[in-house]
């Protein structure tokens, strides 16, 4: 039986679009966000990589992004932007990004609720957990005895302070 180039040819389509799709996946399965193995937290040291469930992000205009094991890290770092990332202002920043704590699918930390005083830790101890909804970080904080729940504005380098 003698195979066409045709069908090899789609064979090879296929696989590639298999691969693609499965690619895919497990982009999404990490909430959309790849840190690099060597990536390190600009706040605290610690690799990112070791703890995808905690990512957060800062992504400033030029291009650059700076990951975090948390978002307290990132809140740290956003209120002193030169201590970090020395030549760049809070107003270099182009996103902020954390991973919601059902889902653990990236969102803008500015749309996002967050819960402080749980008994939730992260990788650097008391956090702030991101939800994208009031009703789930009320539901979350009902299960996890969270004490506040606070929008991107009402946070304050206080705020970080008190988690530390």
């Amino acid at each position: 039986m003698k195979r066409s180039g045709l069908s090899m040819k789609g064979a090879v389509v296929v696989l590639v679009l298999v691969c693609l799709l499965a690619a895919a996946g497990v982009f999404a399965a990490t909430g959309g966000v790849t840190v690099p193995s060597g990536a390190k937290c600009p706040v605290c040291g610690m690799f990112v990589a070791k703890y995808p469930d905690w990512t957060s992000l800062i992504r400033f205009k030029d291009g650059t992004t700076s990951y975090y094991d948390g978002p307290k890290d990132m809140f740290s770092h956003y209120f002193d932007t030169p201590r970090y990332t020395p030549g760049k202002r809070q107003v270099d920043i182009a996103s902020l990004v954390v991973k919601e704590y059902y889902s653990l699918t990236m969102i803008d930390a500015r749309s996002a609720f967050f819960v402080s005083g749980s008994d939730v830790y992260g990788p650097m101890g008391s956090e702030l957990i991101p939800f994208r909804t009031a009703q789930e970080a009320k539901s979350f904080s009902l299960d996890h005895k969270g004490k506040r729940t606070l929008r991107f504005t009402e946070i304050t380098p206080q705020t970080i302070k008190a988690l530390n």
